[in-house]
């Protein structure tokens, strides 16, 4: 007789994900039903992988007994098999509010756990999860990256569960004698992303007559499709020293793609936080040159445009 159903569908979206794996595997772990369900999944593939695990878990210190929670996580760790087990204490700001302030602090310190390994660093994040990130992204009009929502391979991190449902990871717990632990923050109706996964995801469901977090995830992922051909052809026209960029064959493309290469362009030369405002004005050099003086860029920097050609200036290029 084969597993329970969820236990399967979570160890085959984690085999999955292992694919082409080679160093050690690293699971973040909060206790959660997802994050639970991962790391059951991710002993039991990386055994018969033959690759090394280890568990982190993050405690936040944003409420009485966190450490206490943490260390529990870590016993479970360790009784599933995982070798090395840490707990990591974070401090949490207060940049961005506290779901961003905690976000940032928990990747941070899970960077620098999945380093010090050589890690492949492992999250829970599930398709309901994925659902909610579009809807946060669509409410705040902030362009088709925000509505992608999260990638399954980005960087360091892997998402074997972004076509998993939160249900199936709270089944395969069950049917695997786990009792995940109900983090209080995920009832606080204080959050954002709360009341969406409380009160707007279950209205929609019932408008629209149910499948709403399935079309979101899928959007995510058409939207993710279109983005990354976009950026290969903005990625074609990038100088490959860095240098001078061709602005008289540049603005025969749209707007997406011109936008697209010239951010590419500015950040690899160190130009900090581009704004909306800047790009259009570096846009203009390209597509509706007249001969427009020098813009000013963030950190000193500056871009002329000489014989067809974009020039960035360094803060650095008149000091002796």
């Amino acid at each position: 007789m084969g597993p329970h159903p969820a236990v399967a569908e979570v160890r085959r979206a984690v085999r999955t994900a292992l694919a082409g794996v080679e160093m050690r595997v690293l699971v973040a772990c909060s206790g959660g039903a997802d994050s639970l369900a991962l790391a059951a999944a991710t002993i039991f593939e990386a055994t018969r992988a033959n690759l090394s695990a280890g568990l982190v878990t993050v405690d936040h210190a944003l409420w009485p007994g966190s450490l206490e929670q943490a260390r529990a996580v870590a016993s479970i760790g360790f009784e599933l098999g995982y070798d090395p087990v840490e707990v990591v204490c974070v401090v949490v700001g207060t940049a961005g509010g506290p779901e961003a302030a905690a976000r940032a602090a928990r990747y941070a310190a899970l960077d620098a756990a999945g380093e010090a390994l050589g890690a492949t660093v492992l999250l829970g994040h599930t398709l309901d999860d994925q659902a909610e990130t579009v809807l946060l992204g669509l409410g705040r009009g902030s362009g088709p990256r925000s509505v992608a929502g999260m990638r399954a391979v980005d960087g360091r991190y892997r998402r074997p569960f972004l076509g998993v449902r939160r249900s199936t990871t709270a089944a395969a717990c069950a049917a695997l004698g786990l009792i995940p632990w109900q983090d209080p923050a995920n009832r606080d109706a204080r959050f954002q992303r709360v009341r969406l996964r409380i009160e707007v995801l279950p209205l929609l469901e019932q408008v629209l007559q149910g499948g709403v977090a399935d079309a979101l995830a899928r959007t995510a992922a058409l939207t993710q499709s279109d983005l990354d051909a976009l950026d290969a052809i903005a990625e074609s026209y990038l100088p490959a020293d860095g240098g001078e960029l061709d602005a008289t064959s540049l603005a025969a493309h749209s707007q997406a793609i011109r936008s697209r290469v010239l951010r590419r362009w500015a950040t690899r030369a160190g130009v900090p936080a581009l704004t909306a405002t800047h790009l259009a004005e570096l846009d203009a050099l390209v597509a509706r040159w007249h001969g427009q003086a020098r813009v000013d860029l963030p950190g000193g920097f500056g871009v002329t445009r000489v014989s067809g050609r974009l020039c960035l200036i360094s803060p650095h290029s008149h000091k002796g």
